[in-house]
């Protein structure tokens, strides 16, 4: 079983997320800040980012979402392309029996809608995100605030899934693939190796720091990590 992160690691945004973002800021007569600081925000989530990371006041942070997701919708998706690659990828580990998954920051229903929209959505069996309302109460059924509890929610349905086409009582293993310290640290917190892909939005050296267990630079290389892992049984993610 793969769990596989989306922007940054599927699909590049190529503008889509930052535009809105300088668009959302704008309208609200706040700062825009450079193209660095913005990419920084890819990945981790939004209200926190926008809080902590870009410094928008506690009081603004629901109506920059809004105008950032509308904008988003409207223009920011279309822009956004598949890494080179992917497409092949997805279709191997499929046909070679995988169970895939996606695990996501973004939330649910726009995730489901960008996969549609690239037509890789019938490659996952299981689509998780983040809920649209930033604000849910802890006790919500729903209530996924961070990366953790996301990839806990596609391992659990996506297991319960797999296990219906596998022996009774055989073990199912699971990988991450991500391309920011919160797709390793999340994973780790659910007793999961995680491959890093370069071509996302980390930092220099910041899946290294967060304890990745190999980075990666093409989908090819990615696909020979994925079976290199399986064949020697490393830790306890051997089986995917």
């Amino acid at each position: 079983m793969v769990l596989f992160d989306l922007d940054g690691t599927l699909v590049d945004p190529a503008g889509g997320i930052t535009g809105g973002l300088q668009y959302a800021l704008a309208a609200m007569d706040l700062p825009v800040p450079g193209i660095d600081e913005l990419n920084a925000v890819i990945g981790p989530k939004l209200a926190d980012a926008l809080l902590n990371m870009l410094g928008v006041p506690a009081d603004k942070v629901d109506a920059v979402i809004t105008a950032y997701r509308s904008w988003y919708a409207e223009q920011g998706m279309a822009m956004s392309v598949v890494y080179p690659g992917i497409d092949g990828l997805l279709s191997q580990l499929k046909d070679d029996g995988v169970h895939l998954a996606v695990a996501t920051q973004k939330p649910e229903p726009l995730a489901k809608t960008l996969l549609a929209h690239h037509g890789l959505d019938d490659y996952f069996v299981t689509i998780k995100g983040s809920h649209a309302d930033e604000n849910l109460s802890p006790g919500h059924p729903e209530y996924r605030p961070g990366k953790m509890e996301i990839i806990a929610a596609a391992l659990a349905e996506t297991s319960a899934l797999a296990a219906l086409h596998v022996v009774p009582g055989a073990r199912i293993e699971a990988v991450m693939v991500g391309d920011r310290h919160q797709d390793v640290h999340g994973a780790s917190h659910n007793g999961l190796d995680c491959i890093g892909v370069s071509w996302g939005f980390a930092a220099e050296g910041e899946l290294a720091a967060a304890g990745v267990t190999a980075v990666v630079h093409s989908t090819d290389e990615l696909f020979t990590t994925l079976n290199a892992q399986t064949a020697a049984g490393e830790g306890t993610r051997g089986d995917l």
